[in-house]
């Protein structure tokens, strides 16, 4: 039976807003002066969720710009794990399969991994946009040799516009990864902290980029 990727896109985006009007239970792992980064027991797999929330100094449509997830945008120019994005599919305006591949990590104890997700994009009605994602089979994506295929379980960005400051947005992120293959969880613990920090300050230095 196909897939009913519209179906898991939204509800994934469901779970992106449960997760945003739900604080409790998150323990803080990690704080720059970007972000702050916290993590639960995740409830849809056997490892853990984590959520990153800074402030990012320029205009929400800035910061969409840099990250929201289409074919040749310039995510994989400044976000250090993603090495390749492609659209699969185009299931609607909003809606998409996609394939990432993100190069080695950690001192190449992790090795290359691709993710296939349906994503989906929604903006609500105070400007916030969501991009939301969760991992899905395709037919035109069977694993590939040179990859571990790793599966993102429900995940999401919120750029936020903060009221009277047009120059500055919240941003609420959510993973949920596994990254597959046999990885001591004491590798998995210590990468996505440092990984999420290094994302707020990469996304941080590319809208001053896209601003200049």
């Amino acid at each position: 039976p196909a897939m009913d990727y519209a179906g898991l896109a939204e509800e994934a985006a469901e779970k992106m807003g449960l997760y945003r009007r739900d604080p409790g239970g998150w323990r803080g792992c990690r704080r720059t002066s970007e972000v702050s980064v916290s993590w639960r027991p995740s409830a849809e797999f056997a490892g853990n969720a984590y959520r990153g929330e800074g402030i990012v100094p320029a205009s929400p449509r800035d910061v969409w710009e840099c990250i929201k997830p289409v074919a040749g945008g310039l995510r994989t120019k400044w976000d250090q794990n993603v090495k390749d994005f492609e659209v699969v599919e185009a299931i609607s305006d909003t809606v998409s399969v996609c394939r990432t591949t993100t190069p080695s990590a950690f001192m190449r104890v992790i090795s290359p991994r691709e993710f296939v997700d349906v994503v989906l994009i929604k903006q609500y009605e105070d400007g916030t946009m969501l991009s939301a994602a969760t991992n899905v089979e395709h037919p035109l994506c069977p694993p590939q040799p040179n990859f571990v295929r790793g599966f993102n379980y429900p995940c999401g960005c919120f750029c936020i516009p903060l009221p009277g400051e047009p120059d500055r947005t919240q941003l609420l992120s959510f993973f949920q990864t596994d990254l597959g293959g046999y990885l001591p969880q004491t590798v998995v613990d210590s990468f996505f902290p440092s990984s999420i920090a290094g994302f707020y300050s990469n996304l941080t230095k590319a809208v001053k980029a896209l601003k200049a």
